[in-house]
């Protein structure tokens, strides 16, 4: 009868110490602003991947482009109070609410491409202007610095927005290179549609009249490039330049059937797995993020990628 209640008793504290580990285990909220962009994707499931191999409770979110999901799935993971949040491509801007108030429940935030605010502990991010300038004075190099090209922007996102910032301002410096048409990607839900309606009328317009085409980011430059491939053109007629990377752009950098030409690769795993690092640091270590992390921005390097070391990237 001893050996039985010494049992029982074994078996309660070792039942009781489960449940005290489970109570212990980190909650992760992950969102990504819109999952079928393919970047967005890698970068969600990352993070989630990283979270879980710690152990963690995470819940990948994916908003499928819309403002209205987007906060709701915000202020549902606050209102439950999780232990931490890192979202992808997220808007500080059109969320400021959400992020202050996971700020005033205590919730550290790390977005990940989204740019700054003051309410999160930081961004994680290639630098914007470096790459925004790198791919458009690639792009101005292989038309000689001079000619005509086509534009498609996106100026709801930081990151992209900069970008064809930069790229106006590469051009006031070669005014020998015209934007003979350009299109801005209005919608976040149905933007492949967007694109290639946009991006179509521009390709008939000015048909046999452009020399370059730059986009904001890769998942647009992939349905141009369908689009230009539709009308005739064939590689070399015209080249094709944009920023993210990812195994479907460099396949096409190195196919003799596709006009991509070029992209600044950014390390999106890198970024989510430096990510949960930090939070892990933060949130669960104690470190302070200045000694981390100096200023709103945790820079990650990102690499152009051509034909001359795309064979490099290829998996």
């Amino acid at each position: 009868m001893k050996h039985l209640k010494k049992l029982i008793m074994a078996t309660g504290l070792a039942g009781a110490s489960f449940a005290a580990g489970q109570a212990a285990a980190f909650e992760l909220g992950v969102v990504a602003f819109q999952m079928s962009a393919e970047t967005q994707a890698r970068c969600a499931n990352t993070v989630g991947a990283e979270a879980e191999k710690l152990g963690w409770d995470t819940q990948v979110l994916n908003s499928n482009g819309s403002l209205e999901t987007h906060a709701s799935q915000l202020d549902n993971l606050i209102l439950k109070g999780v232990d931490g949040l890192i979202l992808c491509m997220s808007k500080p801007v059109q969320f400021d609410g959400q992020f202050l108030a996971a700020k005033d429940a205590e919730i550290p935030v790390i977005t990940i491409s989204s740019g700054a605010s003051p309410h999160t502990l930081f961004d994680v991010t290639p630098n914007e202007y470096i790459m925004a300038a790198e791919a458009a004075i690639y792009l101005l190099g292989t038309i000689d610095f001079e000619g005509k090209i086509l534009a498609q922007r996106f100026e709801s996102n930081t990151g992209a927005r900069i970008r064809g910032a930069i790229l106006d301002a590469v051009l006031v410096e070669n005014p020998q290179v015209e934007i003979v048409g350009e299109h801005s990607m209005a919608r976040t839900k149905s933007w492949q549609d967007d694109v290639r309606n946009g991006m179509s009328a521009l390709i008939l317009q000015n048909g046999g009249n452009f020399d370059g085409v730059w986009a904001s980011f890769d998942g647009q430059a992939l349905i141009i490039d369908d689009l230009l491939k539709e009308s005739g053109l064939a590689k070399g007629d015209v080249s094709l330049v944009s920023i993210d990377g990812g195994q479907e752009v460099f396949r096409r950098i190195k196919d003799p059937e596709s006009m991509m030409t070029a992209t600044v690769s950014i390390p999106f795993e890198d970024m989510a797995a430096q990510a949960v690092e930090m939070m892990n640091a933060i949130a669960v270590d104690g470190t302070a993020k200045e000694d981390l992390v100096p200023g709103p921005y945790l820079f990650i390097p990102a690499t152009l990628v051509d034909k001359s070391n795309v064979d490099d990237f290829l998996q």
